[in-house]
């Protein structure tokens, strides 16, 4: 994607397959505010005007991560993931679980799982239910599929990290279900965080928006 315009396009034909604006979200790596700004500025044609224009003063910042080239081969994604493990192979010792958080985190977690030797759980956030308002009325789950938490030493992946809000929704979730999270770890930070829930967070790569309000 090469402009807000393409990123447009991708929501509205996202949005027209029956994706929620959270998965619309999570697909574009964008923020929740940030997709459904999109989905409701596709009912525009590209180029009919300068969407950035049309930001209220004093909207939010987002930035959008294209990490396609990676996860569209097998080989890239393998030769990413094993830098990620290797990350947080510094952390824990009796670890023996990775979580992934859907969609995206599941792959790299998987590649992860097996680079660490540990098993694999898979969370789907609240937000792949969200259109609108709070999302404290929704909720996330493990899936019955993976394994499961059972009080264990784990490790959480994603593919990036907007706010923190999924992430700490996360690590609490396994917290509820008796487990211990030792570390996470992201392709992409957007925040530049050190830690999220009072555990340490590991990135390939830092993304700073760097701006002046004069």
């Amino acid at each position: 994607m090469k402009n807000v315009d393409d990123l447009i396009e991708s929501a509205a034909e996202l949005a027209e397959r029956g994706l929620s604006k959270g998965e619309i979200a999570d697909e574009l790596n964008v923020s929740r505010e940030t997709a459904s700004w999109l989905v409701e500025r596709s009912g525009a044609a590209p180029g009919d005007a300068d969407p950035a224009a049309e930001v209220p003063e004093g909207g939010h910042q987002d930035i959008h991560v294209d990490w396609s080239a990676i996860g569209r081969d097998s080989f890239r994604l393998e030769a990413v993931t094993s830098a990620m493990a290797d990350l947080l192979n510094k952390e824990g010792e009796d670890v023996d679980l990775t979580v992934g958080i859907e969609k995206a985190g599941a792959p790299i977690a998987t590649h992860i799982a097996r680079e660490l030797d540990t098993d694999l759980a898979s969370y789907a956030p609240r937000k792949h239910q969200w259109e609108e308002g709070d999302l404290d009325d929704l909720g996330g789950s493990f899936s019955r599929n993976f394994a499961q938490i059972r009080d264990r030493d784990c490790y959480v992946v994603d593919d990036t990290i907007t706010s923190g809000t999924t992430m700490t929704e996360t690590i609490e979730a396994i917290r509820e279900q008796g487990g211990n999270p030792v570390a996470a770890c992201v392709l992409v930070d957007k925040q530049g965080l050190d830690e999220v829930a009072d555990i340490p967070v590991y990135s390939l790569l830092q993304v700073i928006t760097v701006g002046s309000d004069e």
